[in-house]
């Protein structure tokens, strides 16, 4: 049950330093909170930074994300009972999770759901929301966004890709990520302008239609996940 708070000061003292959400919370760009950022799901923990009289600015323990919470959800907070502890994991063990991973991917795209910048919990996602959810569904922690992410993975080349590696696109940076499926496609969850407006797979290939053509003209790079994220 969530409590009336409506000042940083009446928010109970946390012992760990850090809070969880009791419900799953949108966290914003900044302190006007008009513009989603990302979202948690309740459990997660988080640091609390600074705050406004309009809002809290947090970090988000297990990716390192900074964004704001609205004042009017800081009763959704409770104290952390430990402090937040990142599971390691090698190549190995991310081999072992990567058909899970995958699955993950190709079962949110059998729910209806549309591209939502911002979106992380589902069923609508955007593109870095999606590929962070789908691994940290089985304990990988990735960073939040897309040039993030690319940033954290190994370097591969074409001729290296291989089933659970990472698409990355972008003309001045990267802004888009996917996740290779084998055999030449790549599931991903685009936006409606350019691209299908939630997730869908497509040919990694300047044959296809206009919208994979599209995103064949703006490929990147490619990246290999090798290790989960521990220090945020």
């Amino acid at each position: 049950m969530s409590i009336a708070i409506t000042s940083i000061e009446q928010l109970p003292k946390s012992n760990s330093g850090e809070y969880c959400p009791r419900i799953d919370l949108d966290l914003y760009d900044d302190a006007s909170c008009d513009r989603l950022a990302t979202q948690v799901r309740k459990g997660r923990h988080l640091k609390i930074l600074s705050v406004t009289d309009r809002a809290v600015k947090v970090r988000l323990c297990e990716d390192g994300y900074v964004a704001w919470l609205p004042l009017k959800k800081l009763g959704e907070l409770e104290s952390a009972k430990t402090v937040y502890r990142a599971i390691a994991f090698n190549r190995s063990q991310i081999e072992s999770c990567l058909r899970d991973i995958i699955a993950f991917t190709t079962s949110a795209m059998k729910v209806p759901n549309y591209y939502l910048w911002g979106g992380t919990l589902g069923p609508n996602y955007d593109c870095s929301g999606l590929i962070q959810a789908a691994f940290s569904a089985s304990g990988i922690w990735l960073p939040r966004d897309s040039y993030q992410q690319e940033s954290f993975t190994q370097r591969i080349t074409l001729e290296e890709l291989c089933l659970g590696d990472l698409i990355f696109f972008g003309t001045q940076k990267v802004d888009h990520v996917a996740l290779y499926l084998g055999n030449g496609y790549y599931i991903h969850s685009s936006g409606k302008e350019v691209g299908r407006n939630g997730i869908a797979i497509d040919p990694l290939s300047a044959d296809g239609d206009e919208i994979s053509r599209g995103y064949s003209q703006r490929l990147w790079s490619f990246g290999r996940v090798m290790s989960s994220l521990v220090n945020g």
